[in-house]
């Protein structure tokens, strides 16, 4: 029998809207390295061990085979529907066409509604999974309210349709939520943002919890399962930094427990991804022991580098050539 965790101890985050939500979620993005039936498997171990929550988005190109995991949980009594949360993402080359890609993601994931729904980048500039970084989209353009609040109100109708329980923005920057924010009919239950100790975007992470918006961290422990793409000679290891290894010796764990630890006593909701059953067991045990102490919480915010991993260089627009023009 494999090892579970105890559901009940994980904390739980609740949104405006009422739900709750896991304050420790897995992500289902294999990257360059796992196929859909390796993540598809994972899925399946990790809701058994205990896991409630689950990342996913089209252009992770798996969501048909873990629609198939999620019958089998719930064919086999493991879970009900109601106590799973379960997100996905409309890709930018869908903005137009918003209910058609939710349609889709509920048909292959074999539900009838979606806990929350993301945008997942905040422009429509579109390039092949797996493409490589130095690609450009020819039609790639700038960052625009209007065509931002297009495929925001098409979100909004989803809610009201009753497809999704709740929406939400990925990849977003301070200033671009100060623009749309006051033109929000239905604000965003949640922001997706790129988050870990030596990127610990302190200024959105403190915008998001004043609007009563739930931060969700990705790359919760420096992702190094990320795609080459995406690595630079710049970066560093999040496992690696003395912060987080000094930590790690204190409580006898793996650094990467600690990064998931800090997270979740910050009021971040990590959402690590493994296939490995040890790791994503205590991936998600971590938020229900041995908590840091205030000290310990106070030394990893000098962990911070300004490290960010997922830089987007693949979604610049012809003009621009260095990938901070993004995140303005």
């Amino acid at each position: 029998m494999s090892e579970t965790v105890d559901v009940t101890k994980v904390p739980l985050r609740k949104l405006y809207t009422g739900a709750s939500m896991p304050a420790v979620g897995l992500g289902t993005f294999g990257s360059d390295k796992y196929s859909p039936d390796q993540v598809s498997e994972a899925v399946y171990g990790a809701i058994k061990a205990g896991y409630r929550m689950l990342d996913c988005a089209s252009v992770y190109q798996n969501e048909d085979k873990i629609g198939k995991v999620i019958k089998r949980l719930l064919d086999d009594g493991v879970v009900t529907r109601e106590e799973l949360f379960i997100t996905s993402k409309v890709w930018n080359d869908q903005h137009r066409e918003v209910r058609k890609a939710a349609e889709k993601s509920l048909a292959d994931l074999g539900l009838t509604y979606i806990d929350l729904y993301f945008v997942h980048w905040p422009f429509p500039n579109y390039h092949a999974p797996g493409c490589d970084g130095d690609s450009r989209n020819p039609d790639s353009k700038p960052f625009s309210v209007e065509e931002f609040m297009d495929t925001w109100r098409q979100c909004e109708e989803l809610v009201e349709a009753g497809l999704v329980k709740a929406i939400g923005m990925s990849n977003m920057t301070v200033s671009k939520l100060e623009k749309v924010l006051p033109l929000c009919k239905i604000k965003p239950a949640a922001l997706e943002m790129e988050c870990h100790p030596s990127f610990q975007q302190e200024e959105l992470f403190d915008f998001a919890l004043r609007h009563e918006i739930a931060p969700i961290g990705f790359c919760p422990i420096g992702s190094p399962s990320r795609p080459e793409r995406d690595r630079t000679a710049e970066d560093v290891a999040d496992t690696e930094l003395e912060e987080v290894v000094a930590v790690a010796k204190n409580h006898n764990v793996h650094p990467a427990v600690i990064c998931l630890k800090w997270a979740v006593q910050r009021g971040l909701t990590p959402i690590p991804f493994s296939v490995k059953e040890p790791q994503y067991i205590s991936n998600l045990k971590c938020a229900t022991e041995d908590p840091l102490t205030e000290e310990e919480m106070e030394l990893l915010k000098k962990a911070e580098r300004n490290c960010r991993l997922v830089k987007g260089q693949v979604f610049l627009w012809p003009g621009a050539d260095d990938w901070n023009a993004l995140w303005e």
